[in-house]
């Protein structure tokens, strides 16, 4: 005859045998699930650094430089077929130098920008657009800063290695920036800028774009310094 506290005594260890088999298992299976969120989290971790990665390395490609001066208005008068100042009318110089014993001096031009964003595929990444939201500017002429400005819109700079023009429309007065240099400096300056052998070879510009990507709006940590000789990036 089997002993009733022998059998109790078997009943427990059998019960606690399977609690500690049970618990053994939710252990293994949370540990699987940890290992499997672990796994998923790192992959998208790669991923994330990948991507943040490539877009910073796109940024870093995107350059800039100044092109062309076009339409250039002295106190009214265009100068795009003028070489020196032989070439004004009497009436045209009357306006100019009246205007300037009234201590102004306006002018106005297009300014162009070149952008290029050689992201076409071919450099290990895939071809990517560049969308520049923001380029707030700082514009030097014959290197004293004289005013600022940003885009009206943003500019889409497509990843084909070919330059896109962006055109900053200037306006302002030269008298209280470079009254000191006197009426035939600022003429001939004026000139060398917007004349018939003009150039922007005495501008420079200073900007900060901030550029839309697939991470967000990135603006550039520093100033790019734009010059007419040389892509800056």
């Amino acid at each position: 005859m089997n002993n009733p506290a022998h059998k109790i005594q078997n009943l427990n260890r059998n019960l606690n045998h399977n609690l500690i088999n049970r618990a053994g298992l939710r252990l293994r299976v949370r540990l699987i699930q940890n290992i499997v969120i672990s796994t998923i989290f790192l992959l998208l971790l790669n991923n994330l650094s990948c991507s943040v990665y490539e877009t910073f390395i796109n940024l870093s490609r995107l350059k800039f430089k100044l092109g062309d001066v076009n339409n250039f208005s002295l106190s009214g008068v265009d100068l795009t077929n003028k070489r020196k100042i032989e070439d004004f009318t009497p009436l045209e110089l009357l306006k100019i130098s009246s205007s300037f014993a009234s201590g102004k001096l306006p002018v106005s031009f297009i300014l162009n920008v070149e952008a290029k964003n050689p992201n076409d595929g071919t450099g290990g990444y895939k071809r990517t657009d560049a969308a520049i939201k923001s380029f707030p500017w700082r514009l030097f002429i014959d290197d004293k800063e004289t005013i600022s400005g940003n885009i009206n819109s943003p500019v889409t700079v497509p990843g084909t290695g070919e330059a896109v023009n962006i055109p900053f429309s200037i306006g302002m007065d030269l008298i209280p920036f470079f009254k000191e240099k006197g009426y035939e400096s600022i003429l001939n300056l004026a000139l060398n800028i917007g004349g018939y052998s003009g150039s922007s070879s005495k501008i420079t510009v200073f900007a900060q774009p901030t550029v839309t990507t697939s991470i967000g709006d990135i603006t550039y940590p520093e100033e790019v310094k734009i010059v007419d000789f040389q892509y800056s990036n």
